[in-house]
């Protein structure tokens, strides 16, 4: 039985994490739509058209090591505002959000766009500070050079690209559930992600 899971939020609130955890609660399918956009803009940077590189995106382009940069996460943000960008990758995670067995899908517009009718739908956000703080961390752990304020600038820039949008800005769906991770856990945003998924399901 198809069962869709959407849970949207802006970068770095935790809702990758949510949703992997999700996914292997429920034993289902999981995709990181953002994966979608990354790709396409990394793909830019090689000198690529966005149109040109959504329209022949294929599944392998997601596995590319480049995908977690901050360059990268810059273009996709950029090429996340064409609408012939989004337009081409719609099919796509429509698919995927309807396979048997259910699906997990994590992005900015999965509740509001891509999947309006999913069976159960989360919002996860948290401050800007908290956010610019596990980005920080998360980058220089990987041996990124980089500054606390400089990746808050990124954080506040791209928030204010992805909400002010044309096409699909972020935002929550008016069902979506809110899990605020500022102040959580890990453990205790998966653990309400699932409890409010569970009474979805149920219902």
């Amino acid at each position: 039985m198809a069962f869709t899971i959407a849970i949207d939020g802006p970068a770095a609130a935790g809702k990758g994490t949510i949703s992997k955890a999700v996914a292997a609660h429920f034993d289902c399918a999981h995709l990181d739509t953002g994966l979608l956009y990354r790709a396409v803009g990394a793909r830019t940077l090689d000198g690529t058209g966005p149109i040109v590189a959504a329209k022949a995106l294929v599944a392998e382009d997601l596995a590319a090591d480049n995908l977690r940069t901050p360059e990268v996460a810059q273009a996709a943000s950029r090429v996340a505002v064409i609408a012939e960008v989004r337009a081409a990758l719609v099919d796509f995670q429509r698919a995927f959000a309807r396979r048997a067995g259910g699906a997990v899908l994590d992005g900015r517009d999965i509740g509001t766009v891509i999947c309006p009718a999913a069976e159960a739908k989360l919002f996860v956000t948290a401050s800007a500070e908290v956010r610019a703080e596990r980005r920080f961390l998360e980058l220089t752990g990987k041996g990124t050079e980089t500054d606390y304020e400089t990746v808050l600038a990124d954080v506040k820039e791209r928030d204010a690209r992805d909400m002010e949008r044309a096409e699909a800005p972020l935002k929550p769906a008016e069902d979506a559930i809110l899990i605020d991770t500022s102040e959580l856990s890990i453990e205790e945003a998966v653990a309400k992600a699932v409890s409010a998924i569970t009474a979805a399901r149920g219902a």
